[in-house]
């Protein structure tokens, strides 16, 4: 890794880390494309295997700071980061079968689709009370499983869903949804970065340049996370924005090759 590597893998990291505490599975879409061609991973496996070491690690750092703000549902990200880990085991051995190229592209496509439905529910508020209950757990341990196995087949960049996941199975509002995501995102993280690892495939220096980037950018993102959920909607479209923003550079550039 060269010093310039070094450099952009540290920018990379505080910006993954800011998106994460700022829209919770926002800053795992990122860091795939970022390591591909930002920072300049050459394979497309290392890249999901490294990312999956610092989106990981950097979530726990987002749910510390949410947590200080009362915004986690505990029960609920348990059970769903419980069954999630099960399918991001799952998932990700699958994902390593998959040709770099063909992956990327896929998980750009369900990128727009999930966009497009964040963007429909943007002015629903949510409910405040939301807590684990006999109805909403079958739901929330069903898409647990589904999300977690998307994150594993995707790299942690499919942590993106956990956050509609949570809002579908149990009507929380966003703010509430980002900061119990991450406890999710944290678990899934560490089951797709051990498979990974087994497997060679991760970059272990750079995945400690993007952790510490990430430090400093959670902090960042969490406080932002705050002001933005005082403006209904806001946080829904900043997260498809992002989202669609992202989605088209990867087809583009994947498509073109």
């Amino acid at each position: 890794m060269t010093w310039g590597q070094m450099v952009l893998g540290f920018g990379s990291g505080g910006l993954i880390g800011l998106l994460l505490g700022l829209v919770g599975g926002g800053g795992s879409i990122l860091a795939v494309p970022l390591l591909l061609y930002v920072v300049g991973v050459p394979q497309p496996h290392v890249a999901i295997g490294t990312s999956a070491v610092a989106v990981a690690a950097n979530a726990v750092i987002g749910v510390v700071n949410h947590a200080r703000a009362g915004t986690v549902k505990w029960r609920c990200a348990v059970a769903f980061a419980i069954s999630g880990g099960i399918g991001a085991l799952a998932g990700s051995a699958l994902g390593k079968m998959v040709d770099g190229q063909r992956l990327i592209i896929l998980f750009a496509l369900l990128m727009l689709v999930i966009a497009a439905l964040m963007l429909s529910r943007r002015h629903e508020s949510g409910a405040q009370n939301v807590r684990l209950s006999a109805q909403n757990a079958p739901m929330l341990i069903g898409l647990g499983l589904a999300s977690g196995a998307l994150s594993g087949f995707f790299g942690i960049g499919g942590g993106f869903l956990i956050v509609p996941a949570l809002i579908f199975a149990t009507r929380m509002p966003i703010l509430n949804a980002v900061g119990t995501s991450l406890f999710a995102i944290s678990v899934f993280g560490l089951a797709t970065a051990l498979n990974y690892a087994s497997s060679g495939l991760v970059d272990w220096g750079l995945a400690a340049v993007l952790i510490a980037g990430g430090l400093a950018g959670s902090m960042v993102g969490a406080r932002a996370a705050m002001r933005l959920a005082a403006h209904k909607g806001a946080m829904n479209i900043v997260f498809a924005a992002m989202i669609i923003l992202v989605a088209l550079a990867m087809l583009a550039r994947e498509l073109s090759r």
